[in-house]
């Protein structure tokens, strides 16, 4: 007879500098694991081509921003090369209380706070690419951004890449596909924790008694 456990979610960092996968293998987590939700962020940049409100981010104002970051709304919120991004508290917590996975694409900063105010609830996983040489090649392949800012990513890169001994896992992206089921290895692994898997004590109780 199979014995069904509860379980209480975890947020699923994933950060990388940009140009790395992050979003790419983000995307496909979401096609091939049902259990994850994703945290779609607030954000006072500008919407890109292809992205959509409410589904790539939450576009706002910076008053309306400012106004959330007065209220309390953000779980955690960073700023970026000039713009501000920031994790809905509610939402989150609500996923994680009913067993969901929350997966976030974020940065070291909002990693650093969520890890402040909920380590047991977290597991971070860090994204290198092969060679600097590589991360520059990707930026200029998907063609989005000028000359100056992909020199501003470059330099920015190392600067995030430094903090890769912050997060429990390090993966090197050579391959997306590769890369994919490492990190579906991870979640699979962090499901199983004993920790996270209530009522398992009170079933090893009647197993042995």
């Amino acid at each position: 007879m199979e014995h069904t456990l509860t379980r209480r979610g975890f947020m699923f960092v994933l950060s990388s500098p940009s140009g790395a996968g992050k979003t790419t293998l983000s995307r496909l987590l979401m096609q091939n694991d049902d259990n994850l939700t994703m945290s779609v962020s607030y954000t006072t940049r500008a919407m890109r081509e292809k992205e959509e409100d409410g589904i790539d981010y939450h576009f706002v104002d910076k008053e309306n921003f400012q106004q959330k970051i007065d209220t309390k709304f953000f779980y955690e919120y960073a700023e970026v090369f000039g713009n501000s991004y920031g994790t809905p508290r509610q939402v989150v917590e609500s996923a994680i209380d009913a067993g969901q996975d929350v997966l976030f694409d974020i940065d070291w900063q909002g990693t650093r706070r969520l890890t402040d105010k909920a380590r047991e609830d977290i597991v971070s996983v860090f994204i290198l690419p092969p060679s600097m040489q590589e991360l520059e090649r990707r930026l200029r392949t998907r063609a989005q951004d000028a000359d100056e800012v992909i020199a501003r990513r470059m330099d920015r890169a190392a600067q995030e890449i430094s903090h890769w001994d912050e997060y429990d896992y390090v993966i090197i992206n050579d391959s997306i596909d590769g890369s994919l089921q490492k990190i579906l290895y991870i979640l699979k692994s962090e499901r199983l924790k004993r920790t996270r898997q209530h009522g398992l004590g009170n079933f090893v109780d009647e197993l042995i008694h």
